[in-house]
């Protein structure tokens, strides 16, 4: 005779099971799309699906065997899209691009001195800076970047905007010899930066870090300063490094040594050290970066467009030294488009070596994403669509004509797509864009602004 607790424990026995295998419930899910993962295996998922909670990834795999796991409360469907990590740009002057155009068919040292330094002094405000800093970052949400290293002046104010449209960001304080807009002194930018790292200490977006100009602009003792300061407030450096020919020949005037030689007698390099440009270096060079840790920032458009050079990207990468992509700020680029960046960072070093394999589509992709994860030090929170990371990834239309026919989406997102073709943008878990619209800012507003700055701009100029 079957007894009463006999039944009830042979129910339970049955119905356990299938209780375990109910779906969980997820805010997000992406499916069918084309996912390229940039993990460590490198796996193109066709079709795909990507599981989001909260602001992290919680799964990636075939859209049935997310299914089998994972209920959503929102769900978007990708189809013939392409779903990837976002992209990183590893340096930038964000706020610049209030100056695009400024100074074009320059020299560096000729665009800096005779154009982009007089109208800085003239026009740079906080609220100058918001301003810029908000039109750069619509320009970067409709173009896939969710992630950015910045250094220029004002950068609380460059912080909070960043936070407010839900874009993540390192901030950084920069630190020259000569008095600044936000900074009239040495100490004084010191004293920003100690208030920079306070205010965005934990927080979930926005990395503090302090930013020297560069070997020729700032001297031993304040280098010395910035190296101390990074340590005491366990911020990353950014500096601009070994960019021109005649930044060599400066720092052989200046401190008898080349740029790398000078931060290293210093003792310099941070934990986190971002060497923007690295373009101007030697084997030897290459060698002590890699032991030192340091990620190079490579902006292959704007060292086209200043005639600065060619970094050695094939070089750094055999060495193992960390690269990333970034596109400089929009006054020498001229724009932060980063898909335009990664396409000519592989022709670039294609061209110069003579080697048609030197920077593939796959490797070109890394460099943009995981690789500029690394520079910055999050590669263990961004920079790959892999679960327990940051739900940090966009959604690329691979419709367009050029795009046509597509064999190879790795190919194509690097040799044919632009930044117009992203339509989603979703940061830690949150979507800024939505099929083409900007859901955290008011695009007429930072428009309206914008153009509104261009009349102090034109003022600055004036003859």
């Amino acid at each position: 005779m079957i007894t009463r607790v006999a039944v009830v424990a042979l129910t339970a026995l049955v119905l356990a099971p299938l209780s375990a295998q109910q779906p969980a419930t997820v805010s997000l899910i992406i499916n069918n799309g084309i996912v390229i993962t940039v993990d460590g295996n490198r796996r193109v998922l066709n079709p795909g699906a990507i599981a989001i909670n909260g602001n992290a990834i919680v799964a990636v795999d075939t859209p049935s065997a997310v299914a089998s796991r994972y209920k959503a409360t929102q769900t978007i469907d990708a189809t013939g899209q392409v779903v990837m990590p976002g992209l990183i740009n590893t340096h930038t002057h964000a706020a610049m691009v209030l100056f695009r155009g400024l100074g074009s068919d320059m020299n560096l040292m000729d665009w800096l001195n005779k154009v982009i330094f007089p109208a800085e002094a003239k026009t740079l405000t906080a609220d100058f800076v918001r301003i810029g800093t908000e039109l750069a970052l619509l320009e970067m949400i409709q173009s896939g970047t969710t992630y950015f290293s910045d250094m220029y002046y004002f950068m609380d104010t460059v912080g909070r905007a960043a936070r407010a449209a839900g874009v993540r960001a390192m901030v950084g304080q920069t630190v020259i010899d000569f008095p600044t807009p936000d900074a009239n002194t040495h100490e004084e930018a010191i004293q920003r930066t100690v208030a920079l790292a306070k205010e965005f200490a934990g927080d979930e977006l926005i990395t503090p870090s302090i930013a020297p100009h560069a070997v020729y602009t700032v001297s031993a003792a304040h280098l010395e300063s910035v190296s101390r300061t990074a340590r005491q407030l366990k911020i990353p450096i950014q500096i601009h490094l070994s960019e021109t020919n005649d930044e060599l020949r400066q720092s052989a005037e200046q401190h008898q040594a080349r740029p790398v030689a000078v931060l290293d007698r210093l003792n310099f390099w941070a934990p986190i050290t971002v060497a923007a440009h690295g373009v101007w270096v030697n084997d030897s060079e290459i060698a002590l970066l890699k032991s030192r840790n340091v990620g190079i920032a490579h902006n292959p458009e704007s060292n086209m467009k200043l005639s600065s050079g060619t970094a050695p990207v094939v070089s750094y990468r055999r060495a193992g030294v960390n690269v990333g992509i970034g596109t400089d700020g929009a006054a020498s680029n001229n724009d932060l488009d980063m898909f335009e960046a990664m396409r000519q960072a592989a022709f670039q070093a294609k061209l110069v070596t003579g080697d048609p394999t030197a920077v593939s589509a796959v490797e070109a992709i890394e460099m943009a994403t995981i690789g500029g994860a690394r520079v910055v030090g999050q590669q263990d929170r961004i920079g790959s669509l892999e679960a327990g990371k940051r739900a940090d990834l966009i959604i690329v239309d691979m419709s367009r004509p050029r795009q046509t026919p597509l064999y190879d989406p790795v190919a194509q997102v690097v040799f044919a797509t632009n930044g117009n073709d992203v339509v989603t943008t979703i940061v830690n878990g949150t979507i800024l864009m939505r099929d083409r619209k900007v859901l955290t800012m008011d695009e007429g507003t930072v428009l309206a602004a914008a153009r509104g700055a261009v009349a102090t701009v034109r003022k600055a100029i004036a003859p």
